[in-house]
């Protein structure tokens, strides 16, 4: 029986399992989907409670298929969750995730106080809806039997950890993405909790992300079928992991992610500030930071041109392929036409909840394939967007290694290079997270089996096609411009609604 390596990514839409062997081999993965639930506008919920059976599965799926338990398995999870719970790690209401945007005017009355850009300097955390401080505060100023009745805020990989080991622990990736954490001190922020409205004790014991149990409580044992001397390491969140899984380590180099959302990552031995833009700066571990942007529409906004235009709820591989034939026969720049893909508000680096999608300069010419491709075509220049405003606190981008599902699609990727003028390397090998917190693993069982640095025979480049240049830069700038002329009657379309 090989011996191996166990991944587990926890997402927003599923939880997934990477299994690599010694020798950097993948031998098996699962993966496990879930619903979110929006019961009123801007809200997302989850029930925690089928997010574990998800981690469950995907471990116990794996262990079928391999015949024997991992050496470890290393955690990795989406950001910004809050679910408030008892001190029995019982949920006292569904978890709020990273794209629930009620505590909106929190965040706006946060960020325009005295106290915003220190609190944004020492967590390295834009103040945003997405963040559980301001969705402390929001159930502090709207729940308030809710939060008297909290024990402690926790995040979804918490409360997993808790399943596992009846322990309160937060890895350092996970807390400087809450708001209420020192980046530098490595200890949670009086002056952020206090102004949040709770104690230090309601929240969860912060570790380094190679930090590792091995006691499994007899009952989760048996659950996920492991040897109860499994050793568990606690992993970071999911781009400080996807980073890791993207080889992306060096200067000039950036990571960059289309899933649901999107993200631009580099990394840093210091922390890259920007309070306009306001640049993440996220732990890997006590000496590296993740600095960059997230966009909320990403392959989100793909889901919603191929229901919107093709009239489906559900869709084959067929459906896709169809969808980029049609775009690949359109010229770049989609013959004027340009879409401005805010459909669920924004985050870097426009930091706008009451942003919208918006076609425009619509003509007689424009078909179908037109508004198709300048989809696309708007997520890319968001995501440029994210790259020049990283660029202008930090150093020049010289290379881009993607991941996601978007690599899948040649035309998408090659638009990506021509708008943003970088050289990609697809560097994706099952899932980035997940290998990324194969890596934490290997670094805490002290191994050093599993290359950090990207082989030859890994790669594969693209470069833009420089005949694009001129027109995609011009729109580019439009672009821009478009968004900041609309702002105002953005904010007055969404508050009279």
């Amino acid at each position: 029986m090989a011996a191996y390596l166990l991944g587990i990514d926890i997402g927003t839409g599923s939880t997934k399992a990477v299994a690599v062997d010694l020798d950097a081999k993948s031998i098996a993965n699962s993966q496990h989907y879930y619903p979110a639930h929006n019961p009123q506008p801007g809200y997302s919920e989850q029930d925690p409670e089928i997010i574990f059976k998800a981690f469950v599965n995907c471990i116990t799926d794996v262990v079928q298929i391999t015949g024997n338990s991992p050496m470890a398995v290393s955690l990795s999870s989406a950001m910004h969750s809050v679910i408030p719970v008892d001190a029995n790690c019982k949920p006292l209401a569904p978890m709020i995730t990273w794209a629930d945007s009620r505590s909106e005017d929190v965040a706006e009355r946060v960020r325009n106080s005295a106290q915003g850009a220190e609190i944004y300097k020492v967590s390295g955390t834009p103040i945003h809806a997405m963040t559980p401080l301001c969705k402390i505060i929001w159930i502090k100023e709207n729940q308030s039997d809710l939060f008297a009745a909290t024990y402690k805020f926790i995040s979804i990989k918490e409360y997993i950890w808790y399943q596992l080991f009846n322990v309160f622990e937060v890895d350092y990736a996970i807390a400087s993405a809450t708001g209420l954490f020192d980046i530098i001190k490595l200890d949670w922020n009086p002056e952020a909790y206090e102004l949040a409205g709770i104690s230090l004790n309601q929240l969860s014991k912060p570790v380094n992300t190679t930090y590792k149990k091995s006691a499994l409580t007899v009952s989760s044992a048996q659950l996920l079928t492991l040897n109860a001397d499994t050793q568990f390491v606690i992993g970071a969140s999911d781009g400080c992991c996807a980073n890791l899984g993207s080889y992306v380590t060096e200067p000039g180099v950036a990571s960059l992610t289309i899933g649901t959302s999107g993200a631009v990552r580099i990394t840093s031995k210091r922390p890259v500030y920007d309070y306009h833009s306001m640049i993440f700066n996220y732990l890997l571990n006590k000496d590296t930071f993740i600095c960059g942007g997230a966009i909320n529409n990403g392959g989100i906004v793909l889901d919603w041109l191929l229901k919107t235009f093709s009239g489906k709820n559900s869709f084959a591989k067929t459906d896709y392929e169809l969808f980029f034939e049609d775009i690949a026969g359109i010229p770049a720049g989609s013959n004027g036409l340009l879409f401005l893909p805010y459909l669920y508000g924004e985050r870097a680096p426009l930091w706008d909840t009451k942003s919208c999608g918006v076609f425009f300069n619509i003509k007689p010419i424009h078909t179908q394939a037109h508004f198709l491709r300048a989809g696309l075509e708007g997520i890319c220049f968001a995501l440029n967007d994210v790259i020049q405003s990283v660029e202008r606190s930090s150093s020049t981008i010289e290379r881009l290694h993607i991941s996601g599902g978007f690599i899948n699609s040649t035309v998408w990727v090659q638009m990506l290079a021509d708008i943003t003028q970088k050289k990609l390397i697809t560097v994706q090998q099952e899932d980035a997270s997940a290998l990324g917190a194969i890596f934490l693993a290997d670094d805490a069982l002290g191994l050093n089996k599993l290359g950090k640095n990207l082989s030859d025979k890994n790669k594969i480049s693209l470069l833009p096609d420089k005949s694009n240049t001129n027109i995609y830069n011009n729109h580019f700038l439009i672009f821009k411009k478009l968004y900041q002329d609309l702002k105002e009657t953005m904010h007055l379309m969404h508050n009279s609604q």
